[in-house]
């Protein structure tokens, strides 16, 4: 098995039509590198896990909240020494009341609105798995990014890495609804691979992980920052062209003109000395 994989026969596992269903040779392959002899599937969709357990006649818990187990609320009851997990790619495909049944079921993770809300329970819910696992068990997560509004929603960057992070595989997508849509521009990059996640449990009581932590900062307030760069930053969020008082207001009141007493002929040395800028005026700056 290479890290990179392509399965353009999705073959008869699962069922073709259900939204989402990935193919089952992923799992087979899989069995030969990690030789489980269980697996368990608690957002199974279709029961794609469960035809590829039947096949290698190995034994398999295999669940979803479209037969009534809420991987959320419900507990988990086994103790497992491999979970395939395929969660929604957030809000793509809309399950309960679209793929199955009438009702927006209240813990279906793809009608969540928010993409951190998202992300929230998506980590509760694989913390809530990785608790069940066997000394030396894995669990296998496949799951994309999102593009929305020229913003990339990363899935495999924000998941929680707990335990021993131990492989990423590039699957390539296909037979997609978006294979046949046809975009206004040529500057689109379209999404076309998925990843796994293999995360292995190697202690049962100490956990390694790691976090990915989402916030803002203001460079104004960074020491780190040279003059050239904020000065230039100003003047961008200022149209390329302001009155020195104007850029005085802006940075006034911040860490960085906190940091030197003799801010405002600084800012006035940065402007004169860098080729990057240029003098519009009397008092009048512009940036390249």
């Amino acid at each position: 098995m290479d890290s990179i994989v392509n399965y353009k026969d999705r073959g008869s596992f699962g069922k073709n039509d259900y939204r989402g269903n990935t193919s089952g040779k992923i799992i087979l392959d899989l069995n030969k590198i990690y030789k489980f002899s269980k697996i368990s599937d608690y957002m199974a969709g279709s029961f794609t896990t469960k035809d590829v357990a039947d096949y290698l006649n190995i034994s398999s818990n295999c669940y979803d909240l479209n037969n009534g187990f809420d991987l959320v609320e419900d507990e988990i009851k086994e103790r497992n020494e491999f979970i395939f997990w395929h969660p929604p790619y957030w809000d793509i495909v809309k399950y309960s009341g679209n793929v199955y049944g009438t009702q927006i079921l209240k813990n279906d993770l793809s009608h969540i609105k928010d993409y951190y809300e998202f992300m929230r329970k998506l980590n509760f819910c694989l913390t809530k798995q990785f608790n069940t696992l066997d000394n030396g068990g894995r669990i296998a997560i496949l799951m994309a990014d999102v593009k929305k509004n020229k913003k990339l929603y990363s899935m495999l960057l924000d998941i929680n890495k707990i335990g021993t992070t131990e492989q990423i595989i590039i699957k390539q997508q296909n037979n997609c609804t978006s294979d046949n849509k046809i975009y206004s521009n040529n500057n689109f990059i379209k999404i076309s691979h998925e990843y796994v996640l293999l995360l292995r449990k190697d202690n049962p009581l100490i956990v390694p992980f790691s976090i990915t932590k989402t916030d803002v900062f203001d460079i104004r307030d960074s020491l780190k920052i040279t003059w050239k760069d904020l000065v230039a930053n100003v003047l961008e969020s200022l149209n390329k062209k302001a009155y020195l008082n104007e850029i005085y207001s802006k940075i006034q009141g911040h860490k960085k003109c906190n940091s030197n007493k003799n801010w405002k002929e600084k800012i006035r040395q940065t402007l004169q000395e860098n080729k990057i800028f240029y003098r519009i005026d009397k008092g009048v700056w512009g940036l390249i």
